[in-house]
């Protein structure tokens, strides 16, 4: 006789690590490679479908000053708390220069802005001090 439960429905998260200042973001629980796409983001692609399924965001508070020093008119939005996703990818993507190796990082980041879409996920308030300059 069985005795184990059945596993609960996998819902895509996202988590911030405050003493790494990092975000991750996981949308399936399949096992996964990691590759580096910048200084910013490392992508995560499932090892049973080679589809983009997560994320690591480093040096989220940096990033988001540095963002809003250069762009004061790019505002974060966060709504009950929480920050979407995509509003990184987005920053990041209008942030780089046209440059052939840039162009595969756009296709990239385009990528990322469509799976956060999708997701709808966001990472709690308490990043929601590093907004500010």
């Amino acid at each position: 006789m069985l005795l184990a439960k059945p596993t609960e429905k996998f819902e895509p998260h996202a988590y911030y690590d405050a003493d790494g200042d990092c975000i991750e973001f996981v949308t399936k629980p399949d096992s996964f490679y990691a590759e580096r796409v910048d200084d910013l983001v490392t992508v995560y692609y499932s090892q049973v479908t080679g589809e983009l399924m997560g994320l690591l965001i480093k040096g989220v508070s940096n990033f988001l000053k540095q963002t809003l020093l250069k762009n004061p008119e790019f505002k974060i939005e966060i709504e009950d708390g929480g920050i979407h996703l995509v509003h990184f990818f987005r920053a990041k993507l209008w942030s780089t220069a046209a440059t052939n190796e840039n162009r595969m990082h756009s296709l990239i980041y385009k990528k990322l802005i469509e799976v956060a879409e999708e997701s709808d996920v966001e990472v709690e308030a308490e990043i929601k001090e590093l907004c500010a300059v």
